[in-house]
């Protein structure tokens, strides 16, 4: 019988997500490509078990999550009925709609049917009344934008959802969402947007800027760039990688000697800052306050603890932030 650590609310900084009253760790677990049926049981139990006893109090899920979709959702079930049913007021359990999950013209996307057939779906997978966050999980461009906030604000007045974010839209499409959401008096929570140290899309298009216009939160995805900013390709691609194995998220390709060799300029800096490249890359995303939490994936629980290291340092000064610039855009 699993027992929560008495002592895991010490270390973690929690933050307030735009203007609600709704608070993150500044670390978030998710269940993207861990947590289906070709990993153990046991581990995946492992891995929600440490994340928790460390602070991570929430679990961002998505409907097609897996592999396969829907997999990750009746993993996490399982888990929730096995050890955290107790504990269900102090987690923040989010899901998504908006990627295909069954055949037929309703399988995906942003209309009213899919978005809502999909939260039931989800909610049955997971055995739970409702979810602490739900979100559109990408804009649909032949869909008005009003119908798909619309079937989120219906979530929440149906109580199958606290609270509703977007994740993957643009800035202009988020300030539309946030002023349909608001006319609706369903705020926008939160924005899930992907963005690290190689992919500063936020900063230049103008997202991050629309967050904090609209005080809205964020919580972004891919801090480590499917593994790059980790020191497993520090002397190239190491067998058994996502990168060796040609996945549709990262290739070989990708991993130029130009890259490797930034990577480990980049190691470097972390090495100065006592931190491993993962946690300097999860305290870049983190620096300075303007996004609420970020998302780590793990397949084991040591990679859930190193990750947690990085809140031990958060701070830059001007010069370490200049070096990283140089690096990653020189």
């Amino acid at each position: 019988m699993y027992t929560a650590h008495p002592d895991r609310y010490a270390d973690m900084p929690y933050r307030r997500s735009g203007r609600s009253g709704l608070k993150l760790p500044a670390l978030s677990l998710g269940l993207w490509h861990n947590f289906g049926p070709d990993r153990p049981v046991t581990t995946q139990r492992a891995i929600l078990r440490r994340a928790f006893d460390l602070g991570v109090t929430h679990f961002d899920l998505a409907n097609n999550y897996g592999p396969p979709p829907g997999a990750a959702e009746s993993a996490f079930g399982e888990a929730l009925r096995a050890d955290f049913a107790g504990y269900r007021d102090e987690l923040v359990i989010s899901t998504k709609a908006g990627y295909l999950m069954w055949p037929g013209p309703y399988g995906e996307w942003g209309s009213r049917k899919y978005v809502l057939s999909s939260l039931d779906q989800s909610l049955t997978r997971m055995g739970l009344d409702y979810v602490d966050i739900f979100y559109s999980h990408r804009p649909d461009p032949e869909t008005p934008l009003e119908e798909t906030m619309g079937a989120l604000h219906s979530a929440v007045q149906q109580g199958k959802a606290l609270y509703v974010g977007i994740s993957n839209y643009s800035a202009e499409q988020t300030r539309e969402a946030a002023r349909i959401l608001g006319e609706l008096g369903t705020p926008l929570l939160i924005h899930q947007p992907r963005y690290s140290m190689l992919d500063r899309r936020p900063e230049t298009e103008g997202l991050l800027d629309a967050l904090d216009e609209l005080q809205v939160g964020s919580i972004v995805f891919s801090p480590l760039e499917q593994g790059l900013l980790t020191g497993r390709y520090l002397d190239g691609i190491p067998e058994g990688s996502r990168a060796a194995s040609d996945s549709p998220f990262l290739n070989s390709d990708a991993v130029t000697e130009d890259l490797v060799s930034r990577l480990r300029a980049l190691d470097e800096i972390a090495k100065e800052r006592g931190q491993t490249l993962a946690q300097l890359a999860l305290s870049w995303v983190l620096r300075g306050g303007r996004v609420t939490s970020a998302l780590i994936g793990a397949s084991s629980p040591q990679q859930v603890e190193d990750s947690v290291g990085a809140i031990g340092n958060l701070d830059f000064d001007s010069e370490e932030l200049t070096r990283i610039d140089a690096i990653v855009n020189p």
